[in-house]
C-alpha cells in the first residue's frame, strides 16, 4: 500500500477519515481559502469534478487560514459558503494547517514528494493543488497560479 492511503484527516465535522477509501481514484488535493483572489477557483474545481469524477477523479479541499488570514471562518460556516456560493459537491474537509509545526502529516508528505525548484518546501498561497495517481504516487504540483482547467490533459493521462 502506497504511504499516503495511511493518512487520516479531519471531514468537516470532525469525524476522521481515511485516504485509504481513495484508493484507485486519482485525487486532486487543494488547500482553499473563502477569501482569497483564487477563490473563484472553486468554480473550475467543480466543473472538473462534475466533467472527471465518475471516471475516477477525487477533488479534496482543505481550508487554510495561514494565508494573509483568508479563511477565519469555521468549519460550518466554510461548508455554508462553499455550497451558497459554488455549489460545491466535492470533500471541502476540516481546516488544517499546511506549513510550520501544526501542518498536517499529509501536508508534510506532500511537500516532500513535490517539492524544490521553484516551490522550495513550503506552500507558498491558497490553492496550490497536488496531483496523485490512482497507485497514490504524487504525481506533480501546481502553484496556484495555475487554473484548474488548464489541468485536464494531466487528469486524464491519470484516468
Amino acid at each position: 500500500m502506497n504511504k499516503i492511503y495511511e493518512f487520516k484527516v479531519k471531514n468537516s465535522e470532525g469525524e476522521e477519515i481515511g485516504l485509504d477509501m481513495y484508493q484507485g481514484k486519482v485525487m486532486l488535493i487543494v488547500n482553499t481559502a473563502s477569501k482569497c483572489g483564487f477563490t473563484p477557483q472553486y468554480e473550475d474545481l467543480q466543473k472538473l469534478y462534475d466533467e472527471y469524477n465518475k471516471k475516477g477523479l477525487e477533488i479534496l479541499a482543505f481550508p487554510c487560514n495561514q494565508f494573509a488570514k483568508q479563511e477565519s471562518g469555521s468549519n460550518a460556516e466554510i461548508q455554508t459558503f462553499c455550497k451558497k456560493n459554488y455549489g460545491l459537491t466535492f470533500p471541502v474537509l476540516g481546516k488544517i494547517d499546511v506549513n510550520g509545526t501544526n501542518a498536517h502529516p499529509l501536508y508534510n508528505y506532500l511537500k516532500k514528494q513535490k517539492s524544490g525548484g521553484l516551490f522550495g518546501r513550503g506552500i507558498k498561497w491558497n490553492f496550490t493543488k497536488f496531483l496523485v495517481d490512482k497507485q497514490g504516487n504524487v504525481i506533480k504540483r501546481f502553484a496556484p497560479t495555475v487554473k484548474p482547467l488548464s489541468m485536464k490533459d494531466d487528469i486524464e493521462k491519470l484516468l
